[in-house]
């Protein structure tokens, strides 16, 4: 038996990882990354190999880490979790910090940063893990909480992209559960579920100009599932 549920029990935050320069910078929503050492500190930051930003870490040899607060904005999680760096310029319009090693750092809806030079490359399948001796670090605004996963499923109700190495299929999800009366409408950008029953309001009820939390896609384009 594999309850897809379970995977939820582990802990993570949420994070934008960034590399490229200021000629081309990109980044990604990450929730796997992590301190690895403390002596020199070490991070790693796991990220699928379809991904443009994966190619630039590759290429520049060095990531930058934005720890995300809470109340960060759907327009950063739409931007950098369900968008392609390929198509659009993710930095466009925010304030972005150029570090040492010269990858671009978020910070926009920020609360900290770390510069990290890549030291090992580890291939595992789908993803790299890019592991990076950190030569820079600094608190942007100490009055927040950090974003984890389990704070933008549970209150945000937001969803992994396809391409997160924590990414479920929300349709296995909605297979599994129970049937009942309300009704569940999914965005078709980001894979989010408005559900009636959580929510106890009706999708029809919700105002014209609603859209998604997570990634601000406009009610209209909802599906229903």
């Amino acid at each position: 038996m594999l309850d897809l549920k379970a995977f939820y029990k582990i802990s993570y935050g949420l994070y934008i990882v960034c590399s490229g320069d200021k000629v081309r910078g990109n980044g990604f929503i990450s929730n796997t990354v992590f301190q690895v050492t403390s002596d020199p500190p070490r991070f790693a930051a796991c990220c699928n190999k379809n991904n443009f930003t994966a190619e630039l870490i590759r290429k520049k040899s060095a990531f930058s880490v934005s720890v995300l607060h809470q109340d960060c904005s759907p327009d950063i999680i739409g931007r950098f979790g369900f968008k392609s760096g390929r198509d659009i310029d993710k930095m466009e319009g925010l304030s972005v910090l150029y570090c040492e090693s010269g990858v671009p750092v978020v910070l926009d809806d920020s609360i900290a940063y770390f510069d990290c030079r890549v030291e090992q490359i580890v291939d595992a399948g789908t993803h790299f893990i890019f592991i990076g001796i950190v030569g820079s670090s600094e608190i942007i605004d100490d009055s927040k909480d950090p974003l984890t996963y389990l704070y933008y499923r549970q209150k945000r109700h937001g969803v992994a992209p396809k391409n997160a190495p924590t990414y479920i299929d929300p349709e296995k999800l909605i297979a599994a559960a129970p049937v009942d009366v309300y009704s569940k409408f999914r965005c078709p950008v980001c894979g989010y579920v408005y559900d009636e029953e959580e929510q106890e309001v009706k999708f029809s009820d919700l105002p014209d100009n609603w859209i998604c939390p997570v990634c601000g896609e406009a009610k209209a384009e909802f599906i229903k599932v």
